[in-house]
């Protein structure tokens, strides 16, 4: 089968997309992707060796209503493009992971007869994953609560969040000599996403005391790009400290990372919770609170009513709050089993299965 991807904007829409696309390459499907010219996603994708075609998507700001000319005139001429590309290429079934291009290309599938399955990362379903999921044929959630506005509840599917196998490839021993870790010694891995989150840094601050208290406890702190230098003076690390905390800018491998991991601090982000969830690593959740619909929040809230994490808002994270919960999940091994246990409740290890058997359904 030929099958077409869309998702662009952020990382959140593009990973499980490229997850996607391993499996079912795997399976012998040829795929192709669709996305903005200047997204990150014209980069991810050309480095995974999908072949990619660009086209031009905007939203509007509600605050300056001309905007929405120019986006429906831009919608509109991808609309038209896309659909001479489609016709060309002629794709048994187009997936759509959410962001402004997916309604340019599941505008045009539909008008070629094309099915569509629209994948949802979020507990809140983003506005062109909505306006699409109306006439789409299945509609795949990570969260059943996003498909609350879905018409047709028959069409739903909830298949988990799908995760790249480079997460799953590296194991803990691999992970564990690329931090520089004991395999005996407790590692903390604390994060704000690709951006960093100056809220967390300033709470893990805090606890750099009581931290470093515990003898056998690594901690290693991805601070983001622009957080590094004040995290670094503020941290004031001497040299002995340094050897326990690693204060790391950016980290370009987070499957190492995360497999050597015993616990982490982190956004609730799409992305991180399925890779999270899929390594099933015990998690004290921050959620940004400016995300649309505040979704961080609610994605996180499923996670603490299964009981795979604690969670605490973002305007608490620099009260008692935040250090006791941090305490409970560093000094409690019953804590962390009772969290890993509770992971693989959201089945993220075989959501990309899941999500490919939705996606070849659809297209038969």
């Amino acid at each position: 089968m030929n099958i077409v991807l869309s998702g662009g904007g952020t990382a959140g829409h593009i990973n499980p997309a490229l997850a996607l696309a391993e499996t079912l390459q795997e399976r012998g499907h040829a795929v192709f992707y669709a996305g903005t010219p200047q997204g990150v996603e014209a980069r991810l994708v050309s480095e995974a060796g999908i072949p990619f075609t660009a086209f031009e998507a905007a939203g509007f700001n509600r605050n300056h209503p001309s905007t929405i000319f120019r986006a429906i005139r831009l919608i509109s001429a991808s609309t038209a493009k896309a659909r001479v590309w489609l016709e060309q290429i002629k794709p048994d079934v187009v997936v759509c992971f959410g962001g402004y291009v997916c309604i340019p290309v599941g505008r045009a599938a539909e008008r070629c007869g094309i099915p569509v399955v629209v994948h949802e990362q979020n507990s809140i379903m983003g506005m062109a994953n909505k306006y699409l999921s109306k006439k789409a044929a299945r509609v795949a959630l990570t969260y059943r609560v996003a498909g609350e506005g879905v018409v047709d509840a028959g069409k739903i599917e909830v298949t988990g969040n799908p995760v790249r196998h480079s997460v799953f490839a590296a194991t803990r021993e691999v992970g564990r000599r690329y931090a520089g870790v004991p395999e005996d010694a407790r590692m903390l891995v604390v994060f704000g996403g690709s951006l960093g989150a100056r809220h967390i840094n300033t709470a893990i601050g805090a606890c750099k005391e009581a931290l470093l208290s515990r003898s056998d406890l690594h901690i290693r702190h991805i601070t983001g790009p622009k957080e590094y230098q004040t995290v670094v003076e503020a941290l004031d690390l001497t040299d002995e400290q340094a050897k326990r905390w690693k204060v790391i800018g950016y980290e370009d491998h987070m499957g190492e990372v995360l497999s050597a991991s015993d616990m982490v601090v982190s956004r609730a982000g799409a992305t991180s919770l399925a890779e999270i969830s899929a390594l099933r690593i015990p998690a004290l959740l921050v959620p940004f609170p400016y995300a649309t619909a505040d979704h961080q929040t609610t994605n996180a809230r499923e996670y603490v009513e299964r009981g795979a994490a604690y969670m605490v808002p973002d305007d608490q994270v620099e009260t008692p709050l935040f250090s006791q919960l941090l305490s409970e999940i560093v000094d409690s091994a019953e804590v962390r089993a009772a969290m890993r246990d509770a992971s693989a409740s959201f089945g993220t290890q075989d959501a990309a299965a899941k999500l490919a058997d939705v996606v070849i359904a659809a297209a038969r």
